[in-house]
């Protein structure tokens, strides 16, 4: 071949490349992306380039949790460092107390505190110290063991304090932190997240009430009765419990939901105690099989297996079998949530219950009663005062007030080995006077116990026997 055919066929391909990048460029050519191959990002750096902080911004910040400083310094400025002291016993000296340390909540400007009732429950005197380090001694104003709620009063003016909100706001997943003082070192933070609610726990003896917010925040002894706030620093339950086999935490902690602790505090300034509303029914969950047994649309609801002679249930026809779905509105998935939507009520207040009966659906309203089937409100008290003497007491109700026409408090046990066993005193006795002083409800007489010192005589009557008795005892006033 010559140079010629040489020269010419090199032209030729020079052309044809030519040609096939300039189609392939004016066809596909916009469709082609150039990929620029970034640096490592360095976390450690304190500085990072401007060139990736909106690209960093724009991939975590749908994953990072919201700015929790103001939420935290809100809380820690209204949580307390509590110190119960319980006196065991004397020695040549001096008492020899037992100390248990806590976390609480004030809840008003004048020195309302809401603490876990574990915590106080057996305090002969309370040490409240404020996240300012002053500190003052508290008095007991009310107790619910049943929901593990206290109610502590100091006398303070103008303190920061934290208002209760709606828990029902919270959902799963949301960020909640946790505001106490674990192992006593004071006002200690943790964040997590809320991972289940209406959570049914089996740790501290409990009736009724089985709806616990359940967070992986850290709790740890100490923090019970500390705050559990959002990330806008708004009280959404008190800090109550760890699931644990060691005693410290184990990413399982437990919050009672600030909707039933506030229903607490309110009844507990109001009446004493609390005023739980009853439908006079045994429930348990419905499981697969008895929906399908049932012809119900879904597995949800509580199957009620017992309905109480006379009680509100029975009165408006429910019956053993049917399954309760749905309570003025709230749905009823299960039984803590059946427990923590009746626990919002008293007795006496009207709801709307829908329940199924034989694969339909009905409707009826119900009034609630208390744990003596009436609609009156009762105080039951427990308080400690009345555990070192031996004694539990309620209130009359309308009924037996108007049966016994007489005003008074009913003892309604007697601990075997107490100072008031050794009285003979049994329960069912009325008490009208203390120390002649009349006496109409249990507030009055907690407050004459309180003051009381050395000798106490009671005065009152039975119902079923004849006669006047008076019971006198001798107070322990180490114990006071």
């Amino acid at each position: 071949m010559s140079i010629k055919s040489y020269v010419i066929n090199g032209v030729v391909s020079v052309i044809i490349v030519l040609g096939i990048t300039v189609i392939y460029h004016h066809i596909w050519g916009n469709k082609v992306r150039v990929i620029e191959v970034q640096p490592p990002i360095r976390y450690s750096e304190v500085s990072i380039h401007e060139k990736y902080k909106d690209r960093l911004h724009s991939i975590y910040a749908g994953l990072a949790p919201n700015d929790f400083v103001k939420a935290a310094s809100k809380a820690m400025a209204s949580v307390v460092f509590i110190n119960a002291y319980e006196r065991v016993g004397t020695s040549l000296f001096r008492n020899e107390v037992k100390r248990e340390k806590g976390s609480g909540v004030i809840i008003s400007s004048d020195g309302d505190i809401i603490t876990s009732y574990h915590v106080i429950a057996n305090a002969d005197f309370i040490e409240i110290t404020l996240a300012d380090k002053r500190e003052f001694v508290a008095k007991v104003i009310g107790i619910d063991p049943v929901s593990d709620i206290a109610l502590l009063k100091i006398e303070a003016e103008q303190l920061p304090h934290l208002l209760f909100t709606n828990s029902d706001s919270l959902n799963v997943g949301d960020w909640v932190l946790a505001v106490g003082n674990p192992f006593g070192l004071q006002s200690t933070v943790t964040a997590g997240i809320v991972s289940a609610k209406a959570r049914d726990i089996d740790i501290i003896d409990k009736h009724d009430i089985g709806s616990y917010i359940q967070t992986d925040a850290v709790l740890n002894p100490g923090s019970s009765g500390g705050a559990l706030v959002n990330a806008r620093g708004q009280l959404m339950g008190i800090c109550s419990a760890i699931l644990s086999s060691t005693g410290n935490y184990q990413g399982l902690s437990f919050a009672i939901p600030s909707n039933m602790a506030r229903k607490v505090v309110v009844d507990i300034k109001e009446f004493g105690s609390v005023q739980r509303g009853k439908i006079g029914a045994g429930i348990t969950d419905v499981n697969a099989e008895i929906a399908k047994k049932k012809s119900l649309p879904s597995v949800e609801g509580v199957l009620l297996n017992s309905v109480n002679l006379n009680s509100a249930a029975s009165e408006i026809g429910l019956k053993k079998g049917d399954v309760i779905v749905e309570i003025s509105g709230a749905k009823i998935k299960d039984t803590p949530s059946f427990y923590e939507t009746i626990n919002k009520y008293r007795p006496g207040d009207e709801i709307l219950i829908s329940y199924y009966r034989n694969g339909a659906l009905r409707t009826h309203r119900l009034t609630l009663r208390n744990l003596l089937n009436t609609t009156d409100y009762i105080s039951i008290r427990k308080d400690k005062i009345l555990r070192d003497i031996g004694i539990e007491i309620r209130d009359l109700n309308s009924k037996e007030k108007k049966r016994v026409k007489a005003k008074g408090i009913m003892i309604l046990s007697v601990s075997k080995g107490s100072i008031v066993s050794k009285t003979n005193m049994e329960p069912g006795f009325i008490v009208e006077r203390f120390n002649n002083i009349p006496i109409s409800n249990a507030q009055e007489f907690l407050s004459l116990l309180k003051n009381a010192r050395d000798t106490v005589v009671l005065k009152g009557f039975y119902e079923r026997y004849p006669g006047q008795y008076p019971y006198s005892f001798i107070l322990d006033t180490n114990k006071k």
